[in-house]
Formats: C-alpha cells, structure tokens, sequence
C-alpha cells in the first residue's frame, strides 16, 4: 500500500490559488484595492521567505468574505475556479495525479490554502481527500477570521496527515511508499517524512537542498 501527498500552490498548479483569490477579490470590488493589495503582498512574501504568521494572514484574508453571504460566495468561487483556475489547470498535474490514482496510491491534497478555496481545486483533481486550512465558523456558518484546528501548514501538515491516517486506522508506516511533491522549502516536514519526496517546480532554497540530498526534481511547468 502506497500514500501519495500532493502540494497544490506551485506544485499541481503553475499558480498560488491562496494570492491568486486576492488579486480576484479586489476584481469584484470588495475591498479597497490598494491597501488590500499591500497587504495581499506582503503575507506572500512572509510565506515565500519562511516567515508567515498564518493567523494574522487568515483574520486579513477572510475580513472580505465576513460580511457575504452563502449565495455570495458561492457564485463568487465559481467564477474564481471559471476565470482562474481552470485555466491553470495542466495536462501534466492532471496526468501526474491519474498516474499515482491508477496505481492504486492513496492521495490527499495538502495544502496551507484555506478549504474554502481549495474544495473545487481538490474535486477539480479528482482527489478526494484534502487536508488544507480549515476555516472556523460561527453558529450562522459565517467565517469568524480565525483558524479550526491545526493549520495545514509546515509541521502542521505533518500533524494533519498523521490524524487523517489515525482515523481510518492507519499510521505512516503502514505504507511501503509515501511519494510527497512539493515546490517549497515551508514543506520540508513533510518531505523529510517521504520515501520518495520529490521537489516539483522547486523554489531556489528548495533546489538547493533537493540536490543535496539526492531528491528527484520535477519540472512539471516551464
């Protein structure tokens, strides 16, 4: 038996979906462009560089949904996955994906990008289980700003995955094989977890250490 863990935001997809829905909301006029621009930037650069406070970018990222209702948010995120990520959707993350699934693998999308935005990504996938940012929500099921649980991020997905195993009676070492493909140096947990981690579209930290240790690379997109 075969565990295959994906990355999503420049691993599958040649794009950061989490950056990608804030360039999209200030298209739909919800918030002050510049200011929220500034601030969209700015927590992309502490992500890139290792240094996010992901409970102040979540209470940042949700402040426009807060107000918007179910219906609102819900024809918001079909034209997000029409106008975005549909297009960013490519032949090879998709063969990689069917690949590992005709194997037999078991596969799960992790991803520190919020359930909200990444459930259509995951289905668009066709990978049924995701483990991402999950967003807590009050007793109306409005966004309260705050993250549910363990963030999916860093040692996080490390922690999330071993308690979606946990709860189907598994563990890590139940697998001969745990293939983990990501883009980023944030996922080095799980990728020192692997059998087979595999450095996809790497950042230049990423790289560097990848050929240093001997992991595969993987240029799925130019």
């Amino acid at each position: 038996m075969n565990l295959c863990l994906f990355d999503l935001d420049h691993t599958l997809l040649p794009i950061d979906s989490d950056y990608a829905w804030g360039e999209f909301v200030i298209g739909l006029g919800w918030v002050e462009a510049a200011a929220f621009r500034r601030g969209n930037d700015a927590f992309y650069a502490q992500y890139r560089e290792g240094r996010l406070d992901i409970d102040a970018y979540i209470d940042f990222a949700t402040k426009p949904l807060r107000a918007r209702s179910a219906d609102e948010l819900a024809l918001a995120h079909r034209r997000f996955m029409s106008e975005v990520i549909g297009p960013a959707l490519r032949p090879q993350a998709l063969d990689l994906v069917a690949r590992h699934r005709r194997r037999g693998d078991r596969l799960a999308l992790v991803t520190s990008t919020n359930d909200f935005i990444t459930a259509p990504i995951a289905a668009a996938f066709g990978i049924d289980t995701l483990i991402a940012t999950r967003l807590e929500r009050d007793a109306g099921w409005r966004f309260t700003g705050r993250i549910e649980g363990t963030p999916a991020f860093r040692e996080g997905k490390v922690a999330r995955v071993g308690q979606w195993l946990a709860e189907s009676g598994a563990s890590w070492s139940d697998f001969d094989r745990v293939s983990v493909y990501s883009d980023s140096l944030n996922d080095l947990p799980l990728l020192e977890r692997a059998t087979e981690p595999v450095a996809v579209n790497p950042s230049p930290d990423l790289e560097a250490l990848a050929r240093e240790r001997g992991w595969r690379i993987m240029k799925l997109f130019e």
